[in-house]
């Protein structure tokens, strides 16, 4: 098969990139299609690719702040037109399934419907967008719902990333998918002999992730918190955090093995697409605090792997903590739940996914 990986933009790096680097790991050589590349703000490993960008890679500033060029996504993917290609895999969070694949059978891998348009409302308070800005934009979202619906009509196969969007690919594309959940490289993180009795979050600090919660519940409770992220929501929680609460800041990568091991439980007080945290917490053995929704009620079991809290609040935390300390977790369990998650699974199972749908695409 010849593959063509198609990806909304590469000017910042987080899990749909995780996703894509796994991708060319699985097909080197296959050609990345993008809207934008800004090779400063990627990976080294990333200038090995053959990475083929759009005109909108010349627009001013659009590798700093993209955003507000969303209205011309449509156009820039409605008008690139693959040819040759025999499988076209779109990584789609924004608007790359809409480009035009020819005669190649379109998966779309599908880390969310595009949010913007889709769950607007939420989006536009999380942003802290002015209401006569948000009503002005009210028309062009509109338009734009409208080709992202005919775009996703066009695509032949829909994978899901978790439950959740497996659900909002029904409501909102009126389409079926298949979940397989995204790779997670669980062989970095393995059980220590011992916690050492501190909650931990590691998150970018941004208000959607909710880390507002753990720190005022853990202050309220006097439990030992570790912070580790950055974010433009720093000196605000900050402002909200008693003694026990430990801001670390940025942590290395290879630092987050021994930083997850050691915890005594992770907390996941967001609503995640799917959340792939959650799980490196659990494949180091240790059970994860979670609301209840979301990607989260695919990759935790109460009772068994952690607990959940139902309404994001800090009293429904505090009540989620207090039952933890009561309970005791098997390590090993929590482990081997974890690994359903792995790398290599993702691998075998989307590999499989392709070649079946490409052979029923020859017959």
């Amino acid at each position: 098969m010849k593959i063509a990986l198609v990806h909304d933009w590469l000017n910042q790096h987080g899990g749909a990139e995780n996703v894509l680097e796994a991708l060319v790991d699985m097909y080197p050589g296959s050609p990345v299609i993008t809207s934008i590349y800004a090779p400063e703000r990627m990976p080294q490993a990333y200038r090995a690719w053959d990475i083929r960008s759009s005109w909108m890679d010349r627009l001013p500033g659009i590798h700093s702040r993209h955003t507000p060029y969303l209205p011309l996504y449509p156009l820039a993917w409605g008008t690139r037109h693959l040819r040759g290609y025999d499988v076209v895999l779109s990584n789609k969070s924004g608007f790359c399934h809409g480009v035009d694949v020819g005669e190649a059978l379109h998966i779309c891998y599908c880390l969310t419907p595009t949010r913007y348009l889709w769950q607007y409302e939420a989006y536009i308070e999380r942003e802290a967008i002015s209401p006569p800005v948000a009503a002005a934009l009210h028309p062009v979202i509109g338009l734009l719902r409208r080709w992202d619906y005919a775009a996703a009509q066009r695509v032949d196969h829909f994978i899901a990333i978790s439950s959740e969007i497996q659900t909002r690919i029904a409501q909102f594309y009126n389409r079926d998918s298949v979940i397989i959940y995204p790779p997670v490289e669980t062989a970095r993180f393995q059980p220590a002999d011992h916690h050492e009795g501190y909650y931990l979050i590691v998150s970018r600090l941004i208000p959607y992730k909710r880390v507002d919660l753990a720190v005022q519940a853990c202050t309220r409770l006097g439990l030992p918190l570790k912070v580790a992220g950055t974010g433009r929501d720093r000196e605000k929680l900050e402002s909200l955090a008693g003694p026990t609460v430990e801001f670390l800041g940025y942590v290395p990568d290879a630092d987050l093995p021994r930083l997850m091991a050691h915890c005594k439980a992770f907390l996941f007080p967001g609503l995640e697409d799917f959340g792939i945290t959650p799980v490196e917490a659990q494949a180091a053995g240790r059970p994860v605090i979670a609301y209840r929704g979301g990607g989260a009620l695919d990759t935790v079991l109460e009772g068994e792997t952690g607990v959940f809290f139902d309404t994001q609040t800090v009293d429904a935390l505090c009540d989620a903590l207090e039952r933890l300390e009561g309970l005791r977790f098997d390590v090993d369990r929590i482990r081997l739940h974890a690994l359903q998650f792995d790398t290599a699974v993702f691998r075998r199972e989307l590999a499989s996914f392709i070649q079946a749908r490409y052979d029923e695409s020859r017959r």
